[in-house]
């Protein structure tokens, strides 16, 4: 009787012991996958900032004043470091899927690999907020100029209430994107879009045609650094 525990134990330790000597090569080769790949999505990811920095992404908003408004929607003004970011860490998340397909981690590595097929929704999603706070500025400042120009008050009331009707506009475009409750989305979606059509097609009716020219001619003369 102890002589047949004892060969059961001696079996299930050498069984233990095989597989571990299969699953180290697969270990040290998934580590050695994925550190290398992390070094690869650092430089990358400082390289990208750095060749959007020499072309001067970051002044090129900044002259247009476009930072402060991302500033305060809760996004840091340096857009270049942002972008070698959102690089890296692709990167980081494709070496780390062929590090857990070595280790043969199947269902986590199919998860992984759906994470990547999703995230250029998540990159267009952030591209369509940008570019909304910077739109939002530019027509606040139209609608509020040209509700001034009227002298019926109201003029900064105008002016927000048409910047969050855009900032609501981009929240649904980016729900949308993502996916998220896509019927109810495209309701609202197409209703926001006839109000903010009534709300421009009244400002321009109330005399903003000449203010938007000259505030987008005072836009252009500032990226030009003029």
């Amino acid at each position: 009787m102890v002589q047949d525990w004892y060969i059961v134990t001696i079996q299930a330790l050498q069984n233990l012991w095989q597989l571990f000597l299969t699953f180290m090569p697969k270990l040290i080769g998934a580590i050695i996958v994925f550190v290398i790949g992390w070094f690869i999505a650092l430089g990358v990811g400082k390289l990208v900032a750095k060749i959007l920095n020499l072309i001067k992404l970051n002044q090129f908003f900044a002259r247009g004043g476009w930072d402060e408004a991302l500033e305060k929607a809760g996004l840091k003004a340096d857009v270049a470091g942002f972008i070698g970011a959102i690089c890296k860490w692709i990167l980081v998340i494709v070496f780390l899927l062929a590090a857990v397909e070595i280790l043969g981690f199947i269902e986590f590595a199919s998860f992984l690999g759906q994470v990547i097929g999703w995230l250029p929704n998540v990159i267009v999603a952030v591209a369509i907020f940008v570019v909304a706070v910077i739109l939002a500025d530019i027509v606040e400042k139209i609608v509020r100029a040209s509700v001034e120009k009227t002298k019926v008050g109201f003029a900064h009331i105008a002016g927000v209430i048409v910047k969050w009707s855009i900032y609501v506009f981009a929240i649904l475009a980016i729900l949308l994107q993502l996916g998220i409750v896509p019927y109810l989305i495209q309701m609202l979606f197409a209703g926001l879009v006839a109000m903010l059509a009534i709300s421009c097609g009244l400002a321009f009716g109330l005399g903003g045609k000449e203010t938007a020219s000259d505030i987008l001619d005072n836009l252009k003369k500032k990226l030009k650094g003029e």
